[in-house]
């Protein structure tokens, strides 16, 4: 069977995420809300 993996990597080994990304999931799950009414249940973002 032939290898199908290259030797070298494609992905670095260290991925940070920008200051911009993580600010933008805090302040999304800031805003996120969860309502849940009888068996539903209702994602409100609050802008």
């Amino acid at each position: 069977m032939a290898k199908l993996y290259s030797k070298q990597k494609l992905a670095p080994k260290h991925m940070l995420p920008k200051k911009e990304t993580i600010a933008f999931i805090l302040n999304y799950s800031k805003a996120l809300s969860i309502k849940k009414m009888g068996n539903m249940s209702f994602e409100i973002i609050a802008n």
